[in-house]
């Protein structure tokens, strides 16, 4: 099949591609750079079956594909608050082009929501019957907001449209590629670490994430798309629960790092828990993550080592 993947030289996107054309498949690689990168997906430029396009999803595009991996959006703070505005727009705008084009093709789409539309859960751990706990108007929602809107445009363009759509939502990821500069917790530990650098906690370190490496959530997206008993969403994660830090101690010691654990005041609408009950992926797509958290830092703190030069690679 040709497949297209938007925001496919990101980190989750370049993964995706990768898989997609070891499947077999033509892949068309859309993105506009904001938050990906060419050297992402660079190696695979010579492929025959791949293409990558420089394109903004919030513009139409007029593509023949089979299927629409939709992962264009900034998925970390440091980039969807840089520009929030932009942010929901690449959410709302790249869902509604990415469905039309769906609609006119007769491809099936896929959304890769996010955890984040859960909000700050009052409900532990996080089914996908849960609607929520979001602060519409908080410094987050530019993102939480968005997506929460793309899934409704999906489920509206199936039900009006008979659009063929499969929807996912997305807890932490984490894995080589991550950005230096990515700002989320794994990828900020294990940068200071190797930097000798304080690892920063904001609030009292025992708020908790499951952290999924990132073949394991590539491997569901693929089960979800060839799936066909269930539209969604479904929750893809690990649900093992880590304290902060436990994860910051952990980063320490895999680095062999002197850094210190610092306390900074905790963020506005940072969610205190979060993790995925993951029962309905383990029923309809017969997957659950098999990476323990160490052996996937390992893999990912030697690909940051890359990074930064601390060893060639």
């Amino acid at each position: 099949m040709r497949a297209l993947v938007t925001g496919g030289a990101g980190f989750l996107g370049s993964h995706l591609c990768e898989r997609l054309l070891k499947d077999g498949h033509e892949v068309i690689c859309l993105d506009n750079f904001f938050s990906g990168k060419r050297q992402n997906v660079a190696h695979l430029i010579g492929n025959r079956n791949f293409e990558l396009v420089r394109h903004d999803v919030v513009e139409p595009i007029l593509l023949e594909v089979d299927r629409i991996f939709n992962l264009a959006c900034p998925a970390s703070p440091v980039h969807y608050q840089y520009n929030p505005v932009k942010t929901i727009k690449t959410s709302v705008m790249g869902a509604i082009n990415m469905l039309g084009l769906a609609k006119r093709v007769r491809a099936r789409i896929l959304l890769t929501s996010t955890s984040e539309v859960y909000g700050d859960p009052e409900q532990h751990p996080q089914t996908e019957s849960y609607w929520g706990h979001v602060n519409p108007i908080g410094v987050r929602s530019c993102y939480d907001e968005g997506k929460r809107v793309a899934e409704c445009l999906m489920m509206d363009y199936h039900r009006q449209n008979n659009v063929d759509i499969r929807i996912v939502r997305i807890f932490n990821t984490y894995g080589p590629r991550m950005a230096i500069n990515d700002g989320r917790v794994v990828s900020n530990f294990c940068v200071a670490a190797l930097r000798g650098e304080p690892l920063e906690i904001y609030g009292d370190g025992k708020q908790t994430r499951s952290f999924a490496y990132v073949d394991d959530i590539i491997d569901a997206l693929v089960h979800m798309m060839n799936q066909e008993q269930h539209i969604g969403p479904v929750n893809i994660g690990n649900p093992d629960e880590f304290t902060i830090d436990e994860l910051a101690q952990l980063a320490i010691s895999l680095t062999g790092s002197s850094s210190k654990v610092v306390l900074k005041p905790a963020r506005p609408d940072d969610p205190v828990r979060r993790r995925p009950n993951i029962d309905l992926a383990k029923k309809v797509l017969g997957w659950q993550p098999s990476t323990p958290l160490r052996a996937g830092l390992e893999k990912t703190i030697t690909n940051f080592r890359e990074e930064l030069g601390l060893i060639r690679a």
